[in-house]
């Protein structure tokens, strides 16, 4: 089966000296390919255990170009502020989707008890200029629901808008007619994919970057929990075009796992945590998150990806 290649100059991005907001950990990125760069917008932690998130420029996809000095995305709203003095919170493992003019931007809103999914906004011309005007955020889902790693897809199907979640330790799919959620109006759906108690993946799935169009349907990046050992994977399936809910194909095996000393050795040890994934041209880029501490990118051309999921991956 196919493997993604990890770059030979891995980590891309690691915490700076001297930069508090990001003094612990730059990890889970999200990422856009728009106006000839990359844009990856990582979550960082500080030294207090605050997530934020920070932002980094490549025009290639694997050397940073640009990257800012302060925050481009901070806490604002109650349910992302932290309820314990010792405990963490703040705004975690960001996933960004192009949709019109604008970004739409899912994330784990953590108040160090809760854990639900958030929705902003940012149009695409204050994006590029760093404007950085994210609409306010809204949680999306469910109260007292333990829920997170969430992303939406990139165009309507059937004139409504898909968006992806987990719930507990399943991948939830569900349509929505709009993108304005209230009190009284929060993500559900069903299950697309539970954990496979004879496979890799037998503890916990959860989606990684927002699904991207192929030729055959769309492919899904996803990460595992393997136990024993609780080792963070990923790996991908292929969804139905008109209907998601139909997996075309999945790999019976990790496309990646933690075997660099950076993804094996760090905060949480072996873990492999993509939340970002790009094309360019027919070469796909994934940003992952390493053992809770760097980011990493890896690559592999995504028609053979594909071709090679089809053939080799079960229904």
């Amino acid at each position: 089966m196919i493997k993604l290649n990890r770059f030979d100059g891995n980590p891309i991005i690691s915490p700076r000296e001297g930069i508090n907001w990001e003094a612990k950990g730059t990890f889970n990125p999200a990422a856009v390919y728009e106006d000839g760069s990359v844009h990856i917008i990582y979550r960082a932690v500080s030294a207090d255990n605050i997530s934020r998130m920070g932002y980094a420029r490549s025009t290639d996809g694997f050397y940073i170009t640009e990257r800012l000095h302060q925050p481009i995305y901070i806490p604002r709203e109650n349910f992302e502020q932290k309820i314990k003095e010792d405990g963490g919170a703040g705004c975690e493992d960001p996933r960004i989707t192009k949709i019109d003019d604008r970004f739409y931007m899912c994330y784990t809103a953590y108040d160090g008890e809760s854990a639900r999914v958030a929705l902003t906004s940012i149009s695409i011309s204050d994006f590029l200029t760093k404007n950085w005007n994210w609409s306010k955020p809204i949680l999306i889902t469910e109260p007292k629901v333990f829920d997170k790693d969430s992303t939406i897809f990139p165009e309507k199907i059937n004139g409504k808008y898909a968006i992806l979640h987990r719930p507990q330790n399943s991948i939830w799919l569900d349509f929505v007619d709009n993108l304005e959620f209230s009190e009284s109006v929060w993500l559900k759906g069903k299950v697309l994919l539970n954990p496979r108690p004879d496979k890799w993946d037998n503890s916990r799935v959860g989606i990684s970057s927002p699904p991207i169009r192929s030729s055959q349907g769309w492919l899904i990046l996803y990460h595992g929990i393997t136990e024993p050992g609780h080792l963070y994977k990923a790996s991908v399936m292929l969804l139905d075009i008109n209907d998601p809910f139909k997996i075309k194909a999945i790999y019976n095996e990790p496309l990646f796992d933690p075997v660099a000393s950076y993804e094996k050795e760090g905060p949480t040890n072996n873990v492999i945590f993509p939340c970002g994934a790009i094309t360019i041209e027919d070469e796909l880029f994934v940003y992952y998150g390493a053992a809770d501490k760097v980011v990493g990118v890896a690559t592999c051309n995504i028609e053979e990806l594909v071709s090679d999921l089809i053939k080799e991956g079960s229904l």
